[in-house]
């Protein structure tokens, strides 16, 4: 391991000792994943689930999924949160979107850019590296977030206001992110 390897693993450990109060504050705060019911579940490959959500968007109907993966840090928390869906009339800059950018590749990534009917995505947590889609790729867009105990409507103005702040903050979203997964409880902290 280099010299900055080892720095950043130092300044993890650190952070993660500092923010052990804030963790066990936010732990009882949002809860913590069940993992013996996430045992019990049934899990079917993305390409197979996300092209029935798809469908059933579609076909006019809402459908609420579990959120995998940690792409949308910190606004969706991986095994933690679920998102309510539902078919897309219109698509606009700041929208989470349910997309396929290819035969049985789909992603939950937020609307950065617009041109038309050209569609850029990116990850919240994501540091880099973007999608490029149409509208007309677009299966579902997010309308409530729920989380443990909570649900925020897509449109809520606090959680906007936050969105178009992180937004902003691309720059240094790397050592926010940093602070952030330090808070996060041992659990949960897999990325």
């Amino acid at each position: 391991m280099n010299m900055t390897g080892r720095l950043k693993t130092l300044v993890k450990h650190i952070l993660r000792w500092l923010m052990t109060p804030l963790r066990n504050r936010r732990m009882r705060h949002d809860g913590v994943t069940d993992v013996s019911a996430a045992s019990m579940r049934v899990e079917l490959p993305n390409d197979q689930f996300l092209a029935l959500v798809s469908e059933e968007l579609h076909g006019g109907h809402t459908v609420v999924i579990w959120v995998k993966g940690f792409s949308m840090r910190p606004f969706l928390e991986h095994l933690r949160d679920r998102v309510k869906l539902a078919y897309a009339h219109n698509v606009h800059v700041g929208d989470a979107v349910l997309a396929q950018l290819s035969p049985g590749h789909y992603v939950l990534h937020r609307v950065i850019y617009k041109d038309g009917t050209k569609l850029t995505l990116q990850g919240d947590g994501n540091l880099r590296g973007e999608e490029h889609c149409l509208v007309s790729d677009v299966c579902g867009v997010v309308t409530e977030y729920i989380r443990p105990g909570r649900t925020i409507g897509a449109d809520d103005p606090t959680l906007c206001r936050r969105i178009r702040w992180w937004r902003k903050l691309r720059p240094v979203r790397r050592l926010l992110l940093l602070f952030y997964k330090a808070t996060l409880p041992s659990c949960r902290t897999n990325n």
